[in-house]
């Protein structure tokens, strides 16, 4: 639903994109980039109301994002039809909404822009009566918000000019570092605009998101090591029962470190066997779910996953670490008392 970047206005709503916008992006970094509005408007399809925003696209939208994929019944838009819009399926639901019907039409209401008290309700508002070609799904927010347009209706509704926009909307080249271009772009249309990275749009969910990493790390190595007294109880347990081995190996010349040391070592194979073991079934689980996407938070959406090999050095970081601190306990109970 959002772009690699996205351009508005520092001040006001909207503004026009003239020759120095256009001159910005054109980037051998850029694939494709869009012009979007997006207002917050009153919806009204027969005795039924919902508030949402509606979104104008030009004809470059679908090079941006393939939203048409996430359209379940009916059509995308009809640039050559202007009057058509494409709606969420929350928004269907809610107004009892369906596609290619002739009898009934979307009204959408926008307040007409001016200063002082609404003396009439009818004279206050610009409106528009559409027809709903599509519904789509993604998720539950982002379908009760957006009604799709075509971009000359949205300017019309608002009364803005065929030059005005409130977005630009870019999708950047696979391989490009997004970062850079977003200074170049920045840099060159200057302090009145805002150019915005997908992570900097959801910037409260991807705090949340990486949050919720930070917790599950901390919440499955305490799991760890509670698991861990297993591996301490069963090397105790192993040495109470060698301990006619061990007075032997202390009376050839052993010392209490050497003893302590082939403890601490297979204590430590055995950690390291454990984690051998989870890897090779969580990496291929990981690979299997990014690909086919078999547990699902929705109906139509997987959860998503994401494999970086800094975090299975990091796992590995702390269960080798945990384990050899573990095996290390556990072979203190080795004392001269034991061996003599």
């Amino acid at each position: 639903m959002d772009p690699d970047l996205k351009i508005t206005s520092v001040e006001g709503k909207s503004f026009f994109y003239n020759d120095s916008i256009k001159k910005a992006l054109v980037k051998d970094k850029i694939a494709s980039y869009t012009k979007v509005i997006e207002e917050r408007v009153f919806l009204n399809y027969g005795e039924k109301s919902h508030v949402a925003s509606i979104k104008g696209v030009d004809t470059n939208y679908l090079y941006v994002n393939r939203l048409d994929t996430a359209v379940y019944f009916g059509n995308w838009l009809n640039y050559s039809a202007k009057y058509t819009v494409v709606v969420g399926s929350g928004i269907a639901n809610s107004l009892s909404i369906g596609a290619y019907d002739f009898l009934e039409s979307l009204k959408i209401f926008v307040p007409k822009p001016g200063t002082g008290y609404i003396t009439s309700p009818k004279t206050a508002f610009s409106q528009v009566n559409t027809q709903p070609i599509g519904v789509y799904r993604l998720t539950d927010d982002i379908d009760k918000k957006f009604v799709f347009a075509n971009l000359s209706l949205a300017q019309d509704l608002l009364n803005y000019k065929s030059n005005q926009v409130t977005a630009i909307e870019i999708k950047v080249k696979n391989g490009e570092n997004v970062k850079d271009l977003q200074n170049t772009i920045q840099k060159e249309l200057g302090d009145g605009f805002k150019v915005q990275t997908r992570e900097q749009l959801n910037s409260v969910f991807y705090k949340m998101l990486n949050t919720e990493n930070l917790v599950s790390y901390l919440v499955f190595t305490l799991i760890l090591i509670i698991a861990l007294f297993n591996v301490i109880g069963a090397i105790v347990m192993m040495i109470i029962d060698k301990r006619d081995n061990l007075k032997t190996l202390y009376h050839l010349g052993a010392d209490i470190i050497a003893i302590r040391k082939v403890f601490v070592l297979q204590g430590f194979l055995l950690t390291l066997f454990g984690l051998l073991v989870g890897l090779i079934i969580a990496i291929p689980f990981v690979m299997l779910q990014k690909k086919y996407g078999f547990i699902m938070i929705t109906q139509t959406l997987a959860y998503p996953v994401e494999f970086h090999l800094i975090n299975v050095l990091l796992v590995v970081v702390t269960i080798v670490v945990l384990g050899f601190i573990a095996a290390k306990i556990a072979s203190g109970r080795i004392n001269k008392r034991l061996v003599e």
